[in-house]
Parts: structure tokens; sequence; C-alpha cells
């Protein structure tokens, strides 16, 4: 299944509202290291499906972004429950991302 795009508008029903727990990665165009993890997440999304994946534009969605203190990126968060339960900073290598969100 592929990540698909989050906004502020859709992040409470798409995220928070979700029955399975949802990795989020929060991301912006210009931003080198997140465009290198976009194919992990893909791969990772397409071999789960007990696991839900979106990404958050933050210049494009700033409230959500600002709502989660997101500081730096790209951060990969695992939502569960409404709740932040892990969290990743950084492009970081497959098997480290998975291990650090519980994958």
């Amino acid at each position: 299944m592929a990540v698909a795009d989050v906004t502020d508008a859709t992040f409470e029903s798409e995220v928070l509202g979700s029955e399975k727990p949802v990795i989020v990665d929060f991301w912006a165009p210009w931003c080198v290291p997140c465009r290198r993890i976009s194919p992990i997440l893909d791969e990772m999304s397409e071999s789960r499906d007990d696991v839900h994946f979106v990404k958050v534009n933050v210049d494009d969605n700033p409230q959500t972004a600002m709502s989660y203190r997101i500081t730096s990126i790209p951060t990969i968060a695992r939502f569960e429950g409404g709740q932040v339960t892990q969290q990743a900073v950084g492009a970081l290598p497959k098997n480290q991302l998975a291990s650090q969100l519980g994958l």
C-alpha cells in the first residue's frame, strides 16, 4: 500500500482515529535526508498491512508539525491509540528505523 499524504485537516481522522498503528513521516520537499528515507518507508509500507503509513509535509501543514513539536526532519513517529509511542529522527538505515519504530 502506498504512503498516503495527510494534511492538518485530515490528520485527526487518518492518524489519531486509526484502529491500526500509524507510521507518520514528517518531511518537506527541500529536505535531502527526507527524500533519502522516502523509498525505505515506501518499501516498508508494501510489506506491512498491519500498519498504516502516511506522510505530513511540514511546510504545508504547520499546525500538525507544531502540535507534535517537530523541530527536525525527517521525524518518523509511530502513533497508537492517538498517541506517539515511538519516534525516530534523521535518515536512518532501514533496520535501525524499523527497530526504533517497533516494526
